[in-house]
C-alpha cells in the first residue's frame, strides 16, 4: 500500500525527507493540500501534522531543517501538500527612524528571539518579554495577528 493510499484512509505517513525535486508542471491536475504551521512549528522536528484535508503526517526531518512557507512536503496518488505559514500572535513595532528601528532589532536580538520584517515595521512573537522591551524603549507598537516570516530563527526558548 502506498503512502499516499495510508494517507487517505486516515493512517500516519512518516516524512523522513523531503521530495529532491520540486516541478509544479508535474503536479498539473492534482489536488493541492497545505499544512498550515507557525514560525517555531516550520523548525521544530519531529511532530505530528494534519492538512486542511485530513490527512495525517508524522515529520522526521533531519535536525536544523526548516520548512519554508511554498515547500513541497509530500506527493501522494493524486494530491500534494505544502507548507503554508500560520497567522499568529504578533507585536508590530512601527519604529519612527532607521536608528530606532536598528535598535529595536539589537535589543530583540540580545533577548534570542526571532524578528521579522514586513514593509516599514518590525514584527516579533507577541510574547511578555518582549512588550516590556518595546514598552522599555519606548516605540510605537501595536498587536497583530499574521503569518510569521523571522530573518533568522532566533533561539529556542
Amino acid at each position: 500500500m502506498s503512502s499516499g493510499r495510508l494517507a487517505e484512509a486516515g493512517e500516519v505517513v512518516v516524512i523522513a525527507g523531503l521530495p529532491a525535486e520540486d516541478d509544479p508542471s508535474a503536479r498539473e491536475g492534482y489536488e493541492a493540500d497545505a499544512v498550515l504551521l507557525t514560525a517555531e512549528e516550520r523548525r521544530r522536528v519531529p511532530r505530528r501534522v494534519v492538512t486542511r484535508a485530513g490527512r495525517a503526517f508524522i515529520l522526521m526531518l533531519p535536525p536544523g531543517e526548516v520548512l519554508a512557507p511554498g515547500r513541497l512536503l509530500h506527493v501522494g496518488p493524486g494530491w500534494y501538500v505544502t507548507v503554508e505559514a500560520a497567522s499568529e500572535a504578533l507585536l508590530a513595532v512601527h519604529p519612527r527612524s532607521q536608528r530606532e528601528g536598528l535598535r529595536v532589532a539589537l535589543e530583540v536580538g540580545r533577548l534570542h528571539s526571532a524578528l521579522a520584517v514586513s514593509g516599514d515595521r518590525l514584527l516579533v512573537p507577541d510574547e511578555p518579554p518582549l512588550e516590556r522591551l518595546l514598552t522599555r524603549l519606548d516605540v510605537p507598537w501595536t498587536r497583530v495577528h499574521a503569518p510569521f516570516l523571522p530573518i533568522g530563527p532566533g533561539s529556542r526558548r
